[in-house]
This record gives structure tokens, C-alpha cells and sequence, in this order.
């Protein structure tokens, strides 16, 4: 599989796309002012227990309190640094024994506020580095699932030498798990790991002796750097980035943590905007719709609601196949990709249910099943999936950390009570700046004049000021403002003068 990664950089935004033999498969979307919670540590303070939930509430300094359910409490031991979480069948122990309100309590943000949920925590702390993730409340060596199982127990028993070395800190205790792309890593490579893993746990818990609560102890990487960290596998031919000072930073943050990945980073230096290579914008647009068609002639139609998210398969004009059991096969199986696709592309998460069109032959429905789970499997994202049901339905789980694309690029439209939704007004900001600078390549007018909805305006003279005044000089033209109520949200013009 060949893959290759796109980056638009830009002082407001990033947005990386995952490509596959010519097809986008993920968009990443990280804002400057709307940066995602994932992984960042806080010193956080107990503001309510709720026992017949058996969850508390956090103050993490955020507007809305972070969720700490009990599930996600881990207990010290006595004697030692060692995670005490239920067996299997055993309940845990309540969460009002554990917690009081008033207390001060280190937590992770294990998912992000979605919708009018508060982030979600856990007490177990992780922290993820080039080829390891250290665990530093447990004392678990364990492997990558991606990694063949008859390689494992080799790994496991060179970093569990290498973890006992009091030259890499032996004896202070904490977990380690080997990532995919430290399986071919040197013992150097790896001790090397392990000693700026635990030089950051200690910055944290040093943190946490002298900072209030509330406090943040520690953050994780930005979008570009977790690119390297994250993204980046053997499949990867070329990370292409748009902007000369950001490439020259993430060649230097490579160059100290994922040599292996420096080799394919490119500077791109095109005149066409780089996601233009692949219609990128356009394949976004279209993932923000509910319909999508299918070669075939069938299309799906997926529903994203609070609670989960459905795809139903419908067979269109398809009429290609000889028979009408042949048709919804064909319908089906073409789907089954197609699925998997979206999920990837517009971030869903939770639990999702397929409804694939009925088949009557179980041959057919035992090979739609095996399709779909065979490119679910390309996810990196946890995915589980079950048969189907009595309904012909397919019912999964797929984790949800982050706000899926549709919930990060639109908001509810205001004027079909939520039943709708339309790009929120920074989008649109977003949007009308890499206009003016695909058109500012092409012509060389005087001036730049936006049209746009009052509440776009308003935004452009407050949050987003900088971003245009630095766009005006940087292409070395003015760009006016003219306030048009009759527009919705999303309508503007650009008039070049």
C-alpha cells in the first residue's frame, strides 16, 4: 500500500490528509485556537462526586468540567507504583471511596469535549514517545498488537533488560510498550527513549509539586509534530508540507526524534495549493454531505446524531449484475469499502450501524462481512464489528477521542432548529483566506474586497484580524470588508478591484 501525507500549513490552521494510490482516506484538522486535549496532563481539583453515577466531576481550568468515570481511576498499591484496576468480574471500588471533592488529582484528557459533553479523564497517566509509550504508575513491558507475535517475545525480553538498566533510570519503576516503529530499533535507540520518556515524567510530577490546581503539567505534540509521531509508517513515500518555516521546524524536531521519517519529508513548493493535487477541499465538501455515490450507481446516506451514527445502503440505478440477488451483492460489497472509508475520512466514532441492503443467500452476506472487516482492519483507529443481526444489521464501535469532521467544520444552522447544519463562521473565515490566495496567484489586482455575512465580517475585524492583516502582507495587497446582511453564513464573494 502506498500512502503518502499532505500538509497545509497556515498561522490559523493545519490540516494534514492521508493519501492512498490517489485516494484521501484521513483529514486532520488542528486550529491554533481550538487545539485539541488529547494527551495533555492536568493538575485537576475534585468539584463534585456523583456515587449513583459512580463519576466525578474535574475543574481542569476549562470552561466546561472533564469527566472522570470510575472505570478510569487507577489506585496505588501499598508498596509501590503499581495499578490496582478491577479484574475481570470483580467490581471496582466506588468512586466516592477514592475521590473527594476539594481534592487535588493528576489526570489525562483521554477524549476531547464533544458536543455538550466535558472532556473525559483518566488517572492513569501515559506518555508517548518516538518508539515507546511509558506507563509510569505500572510496571506491564508489553508489545504492539501490530507487531508478528512471533517477534514478540524477543522484544519483549531485550526491553525489559533494557528497562531494568540503572543507566536508563532501572529501579524507578513505570511500564513501557514497544510501538510499531520501534520494532527494527537499536537497543541505543531504545534506551534513548526510555531516558527522555522518564525525563518527562519527572518534569510533570515536578510540575505538579509547584503549580495550583487546575494547572497544565504537560502537552501533547502539535498536529504536525504528532504527523511524524503518529502517522508515519513503512507504507509512507512522501510527507509533503507547504510552508517553508514550518518544513525547516519539522525537519529539526525529526532530525532528534523520528529520524527514519526525515528522508521522506518534501518541501512543497507548487504553484497550485497543494491540496488542489488531489482535490482534497472538494472530497471535504463532499464528506460534509449525507449522501455519497458509489461507482456503481448505489449511494449511502449516513446520519450523524448524538447518540450514534447510521449508513444505509441503497442500490440507486445500479443494474449491472444479471439477477437482482447479484445486483445487491455487488451493491453491498462495493459499500462495505466505501463505509470504511467514510468512517476513516469524516472521524466517526461511537457506534455505528451499517444497514447494508437484504441479501438472501448467507454466502454473500458471509463475503460483505469479510470485505468490510478487511478494510476496517486498515483503520488505525480500534475498531470492533459483530455479524449480522436479525434485522440485517451490522453493528460496530469505532474509538472516538477527537470531534469528528462535520462537528469541527460546521455547527447547527440556526434556522431549521439543529435539524440541519452549515460551516461555522471561522470555517468560512478559513475559507475565503485560501481564496484570496489561490486568486492571488493567478491575478495581480489593487485590491482584494471580501462580501460575507455580518456575523464572518465581525469575526475578520476581532479573533481573525491577525490572520488577515498577515495574508495582506504577505501577498502585498489590501483586503477590505464589506458587511452584507442579505448573506447566509456561508455565502461570500471575492471581488478583485
Amino acid at each position: 500500500m502506498q500512502q503518502d501525507i499532505l500538509i497545509n500549513w497556515s498561522p490559523q490552521e493545519t490540516r494534514v490528509a492521508v493519501v492512498e494510490h490517489g485516494a484521501v482516506q484521513e483529514l486532520h484538522v488542528e486550529r491554533t485556537l481550538e487545539r485539541g486535549l488529547v494527551g495533555n496532563v492536568y493538575l485537576g481539583k475534585v468539584s463534585r462526586v456523583l456515587p449513583g453515577m459512580q463519576s466525578a466531576f474535574i475543574d481542569i481550568g476549562l470552561e466546561r468540567a472533564a469527566f472522570l468515570h470510575v472505570a478510569d481511576v487507577w489506585q496505588r498499591q501499598e508498596g509501590g507504583e503499581a495499578p490496582m484496576f478491577a479484574r475481570k468480574g470483580e467490581p471496582p471500588v466506588p468512586i466516592e471511596k477514592q475521590v473527594f471533592e476539594g481534592q487535588s488529582i493528576m489526570v489525562q484528557v483521554i477524549k476531547d469535549p464533544i458536543g455538550t459533553k466535558g472532556a473525559r479523564l483518566s488517572t492513569q497517566i501515559s506518555v508517548a514517545g518516538r518508539l515507546l509509550v511509558f506507563l509510569p504508575q505500572d510496571d506491564h513491558i508489553g508489545i504492539s498488537q501490530k507487531i508478528p507475535a512471533a517477534e514478540r517475545d524477543a522484544l519483549r525480553a531485550r526491553l525489559q533488560a533494557l528497562v531494568a538498566d540503572k543507566a536508563h533510570g532501572g529501579g524507578a519503576g513505570g511500564g513501557f510498550i514497544l510501538r510499531t516503529n520501534g520494532e527494527d530499533s537499536t537497543d541505543a535507540e531504545l534506551a534513548e527513549d526510555i531516558t527522555y520518556l522518564r525525563k518527562t515524567w519527572a518534569r510533570i510530577k515536578q510540575a505538579a509539586l509547584r503549580l495550583p490546581a487546575t494547572s497544565l503539567l504537560h502537552q501533547d505534540l502539535s498536529l504536525l509534530q504528532r504527523v511524524l509521531r503518529d502517522l508515519v509508517g513503512e507504507e509512507t513515500t512522501s510527507i509533503r508540507l507547504d510552508s517553508r518555516e514550518q518544513f525547516a521546524a519539522l525537519q529539526a524536531f525529526g532530525r532528534e526524534f523520528m529520524p527514519a521519517a526525515v528522508p521522506k519529508l518534501q518541501l512543497y513548493r507548487g504553484e497550485r495549493p497543494i491540496f488542489d493535487l488531489y482535490a482534497i477541499d472538494e472530497e471535504v465538501a463532499r464528506a460534509l454531505g449525507r449522501r455519497v455515490d458509489l461507482k456503481s450507481g448505489g449511494y449511502l446516506i449516513i446520519d450523524q446524531t448524538e447518540a450514534l451514527t447510521t449508513v444505509d445502503v441503497n442500490t440507486g440505478g445500479y443494474v449491472g449484475a444479471r439477477n437482482f440477488d447479484d445486483t445487491i451483492f455487488r451493491t453491498n460489497l462495493e459499500a462495505a469499502g466505501a463505509i470504511a472509508r467514510q468512517l476513516r475520512l469524516r472521524n466517526l466514532g461511537g457506534i455505528i450501524i451499517a444497514d447494508f441492503i437484504d441479501m438472501a443467500r448467507e454466502d454473500h452476506q458471509e463475503a460483505v462481512l469479510a470485505e468490510f472487516r478487511k478494510q476496517l482492519s486498515r483503520d488505525r483507529v480500534k475498531t470492533m464489528s459483530g455479524g449480522f443481526s436479525q434485522l440485517g444489521l451490522v453493528e460496530m464501535t469505532r474509538k472516538r477521542t477527537r470531534e469528528s469532521l462535520a462537528h469541527m467544520l460546521c455547527e447547527p444552522c440556526k434556522h431549521c432548529q439543529g435539524s440541519g447544519q452549515v460551516k461555522t463562521a471561522r470555517s468560512v473565515c478559513y475559507d475565503v483566506l485560501r481564496e484570496i490566495l489561490r486568486e492571488a496567484r493567478q491575478f495581480n489586482p489593487r485590491e482584494f474586497r471580501v462580501i460575507a455575512s455580518p456575523h464572518v465580517v465581525e469575526l475578520f475585524l476581532d479573533e481573525e484580524s491577525q490572520h488577515l492583516a498577515g495574508l495582506s502582507d504577505f501577498i502585498g495587497k489590501p483586503i477590505s470588508l464589506q458587511a452584507e446582511g442579505a448573506m447566509a453564513q456561508e455565502q461570500y464573494d471575492i471581488v478583485l478591484l
